[in-house]
């Protein structure tokens, strides 16, 4: 049953890091794109904004596409919890925890899947048990 679970938290978690990079990336889901998060990155500091809104769109999607097979899980998971990282610190922490006030509380969740999905493994159905 572990690993079922393992799936699920890979899938949900995955999946959701890939929309988050599609929207940096493409625009898609209600995304400001490339230029747009670019334009964003720069108004809080992170320069240049368009290369960064490139490392983070890749880092969630690629990321994400990863972890939600299981593959490369460890790697995976270090590229989104370097994103948690970076988010925590540039955008989140000033606000405080919770994330009604725009708060850390949901990049800390993601955080820590991502780090103890990374140091426990991916389960037994993922593309890394192939291996």
């Amino acid at each position: 049953m572990m690993d079922v679970g393992l799936l699920i938290i890979r899938l949900v978690v995955g999946l959701t890091f890939m929309g988050h990079g599609a929207q940096k990336l493409f625009g898609w889901f209600g995304g400001y794109g490339i230029k747009g998060t670019g334009s964003w990155f720069e108004s809080i500091g992170m320069k240049p904004g368009v290369t960064m809104a490139l490392l983070a769109g890749l880092a969630e999607f690629i990321g994400g596409a990863l972890f939600a097979v299981g593959l490369f899980t460890w790697i995976a998971g270090l590229l989104l919890a370097l994103t948690m990282l970076v988010a925590i610190v540039k955008v989140h922490q000033a606000n405080g925890f919770w994330v009604t006030q725009n708060g850390f509380e949901y990049n800390f969740v993601l955080l820590a899947v991502a780090i103890g999905v990374a140091l426990i493994g991916p389960g037994q159905y993922a593309m890394d048990a192939l291996f």
